[in-house]
């Protein structure tokens, strides 16, 4: 969790196929610790084709059953069967905005949301911009996106920037985001 946090949390990215594992891996932790998930993301990136979404979007009853029987991933149906229809959804919006990063980051007006959080218990856990982002993709027809699993995966990809002041990544990510996307 340490190195997650000191070399990939909270860092901007504009990258699809980063933004793309961090969104399918959140969509995933949801109702459960983000340690798991990580301890699970090589076993997620071989079972679901590196997250590709062409490849993710053609998955039949067969791939689910054979992702069911993958020990090393979360076996929920539910959650199996939502990122299929999320990747469609995510070529769909490709299509509409040539990129997920695009699409995403309109939410915050194409820049991090720098906070200044001096304690944990102040982080909140949802935001205005997650609720409308969860609110939009629920009407595209995307799958376990509530606000609060779409706030956790903004905090992820940089589009918030909840770093404790305190934290040496809290100046590093705001110096790395000054530019807008």
């Amino acid at each position: 969790m340490t190195e997650y946090h000191d070399t990939e949390w909270g860092r901007p990215l504009v990258d699809d196929k980063k933004i793309l594992q961090a969104f399918f891996l959140d969509t995933f932790q949801a109702g459960l610790s983000w340690a798991i998930i990580l301890s699970k993301k090589n076993n997620f990136k071989k079972a679901f084709a590196n997250f590709n979404p062409v490849k993710i979007a053609g998955f039949n009853r067969g791939e689910v059953r054979r992702l069911m029987g993958n020990s090393g991933i979360i076996r929920n149906r539910r959650k199996i069967e939502a990122a299929i229809q999320n990747a469609q959804k995510i070529l769909d919006i490709k299509k509409e905005y040539g990129s997920f990063a695009k699409y995403l980051w309109q939410f915050t007006k194409g820049k991090t949301m720098h906070h200044a959080y001096r304690r944990i218990e102040e982080v909140p856990t949802t935001s205005k911009e997650a609720k409308n982002l969860s609110k939009d993709m629920r009407a595209r027809g995307f799958k376990f996106v509530g606000p609060t699993t779409i706030y956790a995966f903004m905090q992820g990809i940089g589009m918030v920037n909840d770093h404790l002041v305190s934290c040496f990544a809290h100046q590093e990510v705001k110096k790395a985001s000054s530019r807008r996307f």
